[in-house]
C-alpha cells in the first residue's frame, strides 16, 4: 500500500503526540508500509514502547529539534499553536498536517471506508464491526479508539479496499474523512469547549452525512431524535435501526445472568436471524444493530455477523473486568459523559452484585462545567459514589470556576451517598475498608482513574 500524498517511502513523518490512541494507530500503519516514523509525547507508555520496538524514533518531551529531518509533521487538535515542534516546523517550512486531514488522505486509498460517528459508542461499534469484517476474511485496515484483543492493539494494517475507523466530531475532525458508509450512533451535547450548543453539533453532523456519496450508505439510529433530524441532509442510501423504530430492529431481547443480550433481528416485520452477545447492556444491543446494518451494506454473510458478534468480548476500558479480589469484582469503563455514565451504571446493575462502589473522575473542566447539572443527576443506582479530582487535559487550565468538590456537593444534595477523595491511594484504601464480598468496584472516566482498580487489586 502506498499513499499519493507521500510519494516517497524514504520520507520521514513526525507525529506530535504519538502516544495518543489515534496518532499511534496512524504511525503504526505507516511503519507497516515501510515509511520512516518519528514522534514525541509528554510521557512514555506501553504504546510508545511498542512503536519504538517496531522501528519508530521516539522522543519524550516536546522540543524544537525533534522535527529535524522530517518531511511531514502531523499533530492532533489538542496540540497548542505555540508548541515548540509546531513553531520549528513552520520555521523550517516543513509541511504541517492535522491528524484528521492525514487520516482522510489515507482513506482516499480505499474504496469501502466505514466511518463510525456519534457522541457515544464509537469504539465498541467499531470493534464489533471489526470482528465481523475479519470473520468474513476481508483483510481490513482498522483504526479503533481503544485496545482490541483480536488485533492485539488499536490498529490493524490490511491489504484490501476495506477501511474501518472511528470518526470523532471534536473540532469537526470527521469532516475531513471520505466515508462510503457513515454510521451515526447518536448525537448529544458534548465538546462544548468548541461547539456553541446542540444545534451547532447537529449542523456539523449534517455536514458529515453530506460527505457520503450517492452510492454509499448512511446508517442511522432511528431511536435518537437528533440523529433522525439530520436524515433530510443525506444524498445517499439510508439504513435505519433501533430498539423502538427503524428498518432493522431488535426484538425478543433477553439477558443472561451477566447482563449479556440475546435478541432476534427483524427487518420490518420479518425475522432474519438471532444474535447472542458477550458484552452486557442494552446500549450494546444498539451498537450491535449499527454494526449489523453496516455489515449488510457490505454484503457480509449472516454467519460472519452472528459469529463475529458472538466472539466479541469487549474492548479494553469498556466495561472491562479488571480482576477479582476477595470476591470483589473490579470493573473499569471509559464513560465520561452523563449519558454514558447512566448506561454504564444501568449495565452494572444487571451484573451480579451486592453493592456498587462507583469511583468517578470527571474529565476536563470545560465538560464538567458545561454539563454540571447533568452530571449531578447521572449517578442514581450506585450505593456509594467516590469523586476523584478533575482530570485536566493538556488543552485547558484550572480557572477555579468548577471543581470535583463542587460537583460532590451538588450530588449530595440529590440524596446520593457521595464523598470526595483526592488521591488514588486514598481511594483504594477507602475501598479496601468498606467493600465486602460480592461488591463491585466500578471505576469510571476517560482519564487515568483505572489506576485505582489496579492499586486495589495489587495491594489489598
Amino acid at each position: 500500500m502506498s499513499f499519493d500524498f507521500i510519494n516517497d517511502r524514504h520520507k520521514k513523518i513526525h507525529f506530535i503526540g504519538i502516544g495518543g490512541i489515534s496518532m499511534s494507530g496512524l504511525a503504526e500503519i505507516l511503519i507497516e508500509n515501510g515509511y520512516k516514523v518519528s514522534g514525541s509525547d509528554v510521557n512514555s507508555s506501553h504504546i510508545t514502547d511498542s512503536l519504538k520496538n517496531n522501528g519508530a524514533e521516539i522522543f519524550i518531551g516536546h522540543k524544537a529539534n525533534n522535527v529535524d529531518g522530517s518531511d511531514i509533521v502531523v499533530y492532533t487538535a489538542a496540540i497548542s499553536k505555540d508548541n515548540p515542534e509546531i513553531l520549528k516546523a513552520k520555521e523550517l517550512n516543513i509541511p504541517l498536517m492535522d491528524r484528521a486531514t492525514f487520516l482522510g488522505e489515507i482513506m482516499k486509498g480505499h474504496k469501502y471506508n466505514v466511518a463510525v460517528a456519534g457522541t457515544h459508542g464509537k469504539t465498541t461499534t467499531t470493534s464489533m464491526l471489526s470482528h465481523i469484517v475479519i470473520k468474513e476474511n476481508l483483510d481490513p485496515t482498522i483504526l479503533v479508539g481503544g485496545e482490541l484483543d483480536i488485533i492485539s492493539g488499536n490498529v490493524r494494517t490490511g491489504n484490501s479496499d476495506y477501511f474501518i475507523t472511528e470518526a470523532c466530531e471534536y473540532k469537526e475532525s470527521f469532516l475531513k474523512f471520505y466515508p462510503y458508509i457513515g454510521i451515526i450512533l447518536n448525537i448529544d451535547a458534548d465538546h462544548l469547549d468548541y461547539y456553541k450548543n446542540i444545534e451547532h453539533i447537529k449542523d456539523t453532523f449534517a455536514k458529515f452525512i453530506k460527505l457520503i456519496p450517492e452510492n454509499g450508505y448512511a446508517v442511522i439510529n432511528y431511536d435518537d431524535e437528533n440523529a433522525r433530524e439530520i436524515l433530510k441532509h443525506a444524498n445517499c442510501n439510508i439504513i435505519t435501526y433501533g430498539l423502538k423504530s427503524g428498518t432493522y430492529t431488535a426484538r425478543n431481547i433477553n439477558y443472561d445472568k451477566n447482563g449479556c443480550a440475546h435478541f432476534d433481528l427483524y427487518k420490518e416485520n420479518k425475522k432474519l436471524f438471532s444474535i447472542n452477545l458477550n458484552v452486557p447492556g442494552e446500549h450494546n444491543v444498539l451498537n450491535a444493530l449499527a454494526s449489523i446494518c453496516a455489515s449488510i451494506c457490505l454484503n457480509i454473510s449472516q454467519s460472519s455477523i452472528i459469529n463475529g458478534l458472538y466472539n466479541f468480548h469487549g474492548t479494553h476500558r469498556r466495561f472491562e473486568i479488571k480482576g477479582v479480589k476477595n470476591n470483589i469484582t473490579v470493573i473499569d469503563d471509559y464513560a465520561h459523559h452523563p449519558t454514558e455514565i447512566k448506561a454504564t451504571i444501568k449495565t452494572a446493575n444487571t451484573y451480579p452484585h451486592k453493592k456498587i462502589f462507583c469511583v468517578f473522575q470527571p474529565h476536563t473542566y470545560t465538560r464538567t462545567l458545561s454539563l454540571f447539572d447533568e452530571f449531578s443527576e447521572a449517578f442514581y443506582g450506585v450505593d456509594t459514589l467516590i469523586l476523584a479530582d478533575i482530570y485536566s487535559a493538556s488543552r485547558e487550565k484550572d480557572t477555579g470556576i468548577v471543581s470535583s468538590d463542587m460537583l460532590g456537593n451538588s450530588i449530595r444534595d440529590k440524596g446520593i451517598n457521595c464523598l470526595n477523595l483526592h488521591s488514588f491511594c486514598e481511594i483504594a484504601e477507602y475501598l479496601n475498608k468498606h467493600c465486602n464480598e460480592g461488591d463491585i468496584i466500578l471505576t469510571v472516566g476517560a482519564g487515568d482513574i483505572y489506576k485505582v482498580g489496579e492499586i486495589f487489586l495489587e495491594n489489598y
